[in-house]
């Protein structure tokens, strides 16, 4: 049934709960897709084709006997991020090559309890420090719409995945854009929740005030159903909120009469692309023709976000990758002279570049006579990014800007100029200081790639932002566009 892979999350649960086909057929056509893929896409790190059947194999019993979760027998894949119990968890990095996890994550227990099937570990830049998933130890991925450009990072893996229909859904991270920018430049639909939203627990840290689990689907209904229940307080995550969970997918249909949406003034600025800026405003123009109210809203410290966020993310990724030392897990040297040389020789070894680059730089501002004058200093700001963000909901309902200044890069063309890299960032880093909820989604096509477009809600209005997104996508459809040749 090579149809399948052409069907989203919501679609695929219809089916198999009316036994129109099983989950054993459509775990086997996804594999079959992966392994087709992974020598073009590099995709994934991990397939775990004999759990996945296992798996669809109880789903299609529990369905048979009436019983099964809201995703009972769908395959998804996992960030490689997220540990899985029995499975190697390497977040992209040599440092973990071989590491199995004795324990899940709480995303994974959460979506193996709702039935859902685990095709796979996705490729990702190392420890999440990317935005082109080109700093793998596994190798770039590569994007389903030109195998010569970027997927966008650090979920890359996760977003080329389910662009190309490998799955219809994965999960993936965000720490200042790694769910929304790849999103963008695949064509697909992802959601960074509001920090605390899903539980971080198993989710191997990066930055902890930031790092937040999201979602990539190909539609918001797709998201909604997915976040429904994967959200929740969790006991064993400090950072959780203890906060309900709405009923997502019903309150997708909400009415965009009266919507008070506010244009990002400063993400409309001579960094954006000319082509981008007009598929942004075409959606714009939709929005109104739904009922919307449009108006300009300025968040004037809104433009330090990258470099607020490359101190206070490179610091807190110096603290948490410290654990990593030859000594309890992960890469260890070989024939160590003594303790320190198995430290410096284990670190050097297993780090790659980026990686390297983030620590030195976070251990710089968390050190004696500079922690004023960056670290604290850039903690005041993101105060302020905040506080405009406080200001700015207390006029308009959401705010909408573009995703990423430009659609897709080739690979190779930013990897020597950290700095370009980084501003790849620009209109998503934001949310994160601030912790908000944000979603993008496909809006058009530009020289044949697709463009993204941002919303993002107050705290803990996942619901809101959905809605938004999902009325687009009922008058549009390229959220439905799917790369040629993986159709």
């Amino acid at each position: 049934m090579s149809e399948l892979h052409g069907m989203g999350l919501v679609e695929l649960a219809a089916g198999l709960k009316a036994r129109r086909f099983s989950s054993v057929e459509v775990t086997e056509a996804h594999l079959a897709r992966i392994e087709r893929a992974q020598g073009e896409l590099n995709a994934f790190i991990s397939v775990t084709r004999e759990q996945a059947l296992a798996q669809a194999r109880a789903a299609d019993a529990a369905l048979a006997a009436g019983r099964g979760g809201a995703l009972a027998g769908i395959p998804i894949a996992h960030k490689d991020i997220f540990c899985t119990q029995g499975v190697r968890t390497t977040c992209g990095s040599r440092m973990l090559e071989n590491f199995v996890s004795p324990y899940d994550a709480t995303v994974v227990q959460k979506l193996q309890a709702a039935g859902a099937v685990m095709v796979g570990k996705t490729n990702m830049d190392e420890f999440a420090m990317g935005s082109s998933n080109e700093t793998s130890y596994y190798g770039p991925v590569r994007n389903p719409w030109d195998p010569k450009l970027v997927p966008g990072g650090s979920s890359g893996g996760s977003a080329a995945a389910v662009a190309a229909r490998l799955v219809p859904g994965a999960t993936a991270t965000d720490t200042g854009g790694s769910i929304r920018q790849p999103a963008a430049l695949c064509g697909i639909t992802g959601l960074k929740p509001t920090y605390g939203r899903v539980s971080r627990y198993g989710m191997v840290a990066f930055a902890s005030s930031l790092d937040q689990g999201g979602v990539l689907t190909v539609s918001a209904a797709d998201a909604a159903l997915m976040l429904g229940e994967m959200a929740g307080f969790d006991p064993r995550d400090s950072t959780s909120v203890d906060t309900p969970v709405p009923d997502y997918q019903a309150q997708l249909r909400q009415p965009l009469t009266g919507l008070k949406v506010g244009l990002l003034k400063e993400f409309f600025d001579k960094g954006l692309d000319a082509d981008n800026e007009q598929r942004v405003r075409d959606a714009l123009r939709v929005y109104e023709g739904l009922g919307a109210k449009l108006t300009e809203v300025s968040l004037p410290n809104l433009p330090l976000s990258v470099p607020v966020y490359y101190v206070v993310a490179p610091a807190e990724c110096s603290s948490n990758l410290a654990r990593f030392d030859g000594v309890r897990f992960g890469h260890r040297c070989d024939k160590p002279r003594d303790l320190m040389d198995l430290y410096c020789r284990s670190r050097g070894e297993g780090f790659g570049a980026e990686v390297k680059r983030r620590i030195m730089t976070g251990t710089y501002v968390l050190s004696a006579g500079y922690y004023d004058a960056y670290y604290l200093k850039a903690q005041r700001v993101r105060a302020l990014i905040n506080a405009d963000f406080v200001r700015a909901f207390q006029q308009v309902d959401v705010l909408i800007g573009p995703t990423t200044p430009t659609p897709a890069f080739a690979l190779g063309a930013k990897t020597a100029d950290p700095i370009t890299m980084y501003l790849n960032d620009i209109y998503t880093i934001g949310a994160n200081l601030a912790g908000l909820p944000a979603i993008s989604v496909p809006c058009g096509l530009v020289r044949g790639l697709p463009v993204g477009l941002q919303i993002v809600g107050p705290h803990f209005a996942e619901a809101r932002v959905l809605s938004v997104a999902h009325a687009l996508q009922q008058v549009t459809d390229w959220h439905r566009r799917v790369p040629e040749g993986w159709a």
